[in-house]
């Protein structure tokens, strides 16, 4: 196929432009470098050293991997350029990862609210808007989150694959079904987005029959795959800072260098997690079983498996050594949650779950070590509150 990869410069799109050229594919990315810049913004870098995106794709094609092209281009502005380029290419699918992905970042002022609503919704518009002005028929794979559900209200349900089956009540005391989104509970303003992403999403395919599925991703852990490993040039970025780096990650990188793990809140919160090459094989099964003409959008669970981020903190513990520590949570959300996720479209589709065990985790610890003298200390408290009244209780404590 011919694949444009929206945001293919990040941390789960570099991974996934290169398994996809590996595995034969024309590959063009579409990045306008953002997330880049965010790190000059907040003065902080990726643990591991990431090269150029000229230098990446100049590596990839250097030890025999299939060309990956380049264009720098804001898919939220750039509109014309975007129909342009469409019509142009012909591509058969597009990968869409081209959105601010931190609910922290997302939450740190106003700024970054309004800055992750108009680069999130406006992108995401404008390419549904572009594939219609262009005539194509391109299939969309977006890559959503398990927090459009919202944690915490659910009573012990199992959470379905984006549709919920419900009863309508009728005046006559009859009842009928239909299936529904399941109803929305962002946790933030990111996540917000995403649900918005969710109705935008709904209404092309209802009106314009564009072909979408919807990949609601868990957090993801790990850093690279084995394509990604093939040359130091490929690597692909670890965050660890309090904004961008996900939970696992950061408790792995913090047991690295002698840094207690920060546990925040009781460590009650429950999370779905998927391993960095599990998210990358997900999306290579989503593009290779495309929805049919006026199918409904399709909706996966992107996760493997659940756990307590306060138990997840005593694995690492027990494994490495490390401390604990136990802090306010910057989060306005409940203390404990259930979280039960059907996730059984990708396990028919025959992906083969990577576990979180000893050996992964390790692996992790191990890269943290090696690039330990990169990391600021000063960047790993999560300092970007929710509220005001979480604001006072980070102060008090610090």
């Amino acid at each position: 196929m011919k694949i444009i990869v929206l945001g293919g410069d990040g941390f789960c799109g570099w991974p996934c432009a290169v398994n996809l050229a590996d595995e034969g594919h024309d590959v063009l990315i579409i990045d306008n470098l953002s997330r880049r810049k965010i790190d000059i913004d907040l003065e902080v870098n990726s643990l591991t050293p990431i090269a150029s995106i000229g230098d990446r794709v100049k590596a990839w094609e250097e030890i025999g991997g299939k060309p990956i092209r380049f264009i720098n281009l804001d898919i939220s502005k750039e509109f014309q350029r975007m129909v342009d380029l469409l019509i142009e290419e012909k591509p058969n699918s597009i990968v869409h990862f081209a959105e601010q992905r931190a609910a922290p970042y997302s939450m740190k002022s106003s700024s970054t609210k309004r800055y992750t609503v108009d680069n999130n919704v406006n992108g995401t518009h404008n390419l549904l808007a572009a594939i219609v002005e262009s005539g194509l028929d391109i299939h969309i794979v977006h890559l959503g989150t398990m927090g459009v559900y919202g944690y915490g209200s659910h009573r012990g349900a199992t959470i379905p694959e984006g549709y919920l089956k419900v009863e309508v009540p009728q005046p006559d005391g009859t009842r009928f079904e239909e299936e529904i989104l399941h109803p929305a509970s962002p946790g933030s303003v990111y996540h917000m987005t995403k649900t918005l992403d969710q109705l935008l999403f709904l209404y092309y395919n209802k009106n314009d029959l564009i072909r979408i599925t919807d990949l609601h991703q868990g957090i993801v852990w790990g850093t690279n795959t084995d394509a990604t490993n093939r040359d130091p040039r490929l690597t692909n970025r670890f965050d660890y800072d309090g904004d961008y780096g996900t939970v696992l990650n950061r408790f792995l990188m913090q047991a690295a260098i002698g840094y207690p793990l920060t546990v925040h809140g009781t460590g009650g919160q429950t999370r779905a997690f998927i391993h960095i090459c599990d998210s990358v094989k997900c999306v290579q099964l989503a593009l290779e079983n495309p929805p049919e003409k006026g199918e409904r959008v399709k909706i996966f669970n992107q996760m493997t498996e659940s756990h307590q981020v306060g138990e997840l903190a005593k694995k690492v513990a027990s494994l490495t050594g490390a401390e604990i520590n136990y802090l306010p949570n910057p989060r306005n959300e409940a203390v404990e949650n259930d979280l039960i996720v059907d996730n059984r479209c990708f396990i028919e589709l025959g992906l083969d779950p990577t576990t979180l065990d000893d050996g992964l985790l390790t692996e992790v610890v191990d890269i943290a070590k090696r690039w330990s003298d990169r990391c600021d200390r000063k960047r790993i408290p999560c300092i970007s509150a929710w509220t005001s009244t979480q604001a006072k209780a980070i102060e008090k404590s610090s």
